[in-house]
């Protein structure tokens, strides 16, 4: 059985910003629950200390990389959770985080939340999924 997601928008703000309020998930036969991914390296290192952008985009590849090894990708999220450090820097780069979604044509349910610090303190942002396939 194919999975089928079906949008549940009340209203086509979030739409517009690139996610669904909700989504009903039916026929999946597997979930993959990520934990959260920031921009470390390959041998658990932090990365690109200080610069937001850069640090958004290698916590999307490490995302994308746990899909893969999963056999999955961008467009099986169903749940996206970002975690930053600093909401207002992080709208000024979120283009690179809409636009890899955008491409793979998915706007999974989200949330935003703001946090005093994640667990490695140079680092600004984590983002943390939920994918069916």
């Amino acid at each position: 059985m194919a999975v089928e997601r079906t949008a549940v928008n009340p209203w086509p703000w979030s739409t517009e910003l690139g996610f669904n309020q909700g989504e009903v998930v039916s026929g999946h036969t597997r979930t993959l629950y990520i934990s959260g991914q920031t921009a470390m390296s390959e041998d658990g290192k932090p990365q690109h200390d200080g610069d937001m952008e850069a640090q958004l985009a290698l916590s999307l590849a490490n995302l994308e990389a746990v899909l893969d090894e999963a056999g999955m990708s961008l467009a099986n999220l169903v749940r996206l959770n970002v975690y930053t450090t600093d909401v207002d820097l992080l709208f000024q780069h979120y283009d690179v985080l809409a636009a890899r979604l955008g491409a793979a044509g998915a706007a999974p349910t989200s949330t935003m939340l703001g946090v005093t610090r994640l667990a490695v303190p140079t680092l600004m942002v984590e983002l943390e999924g939920t994918a069916a396939a």
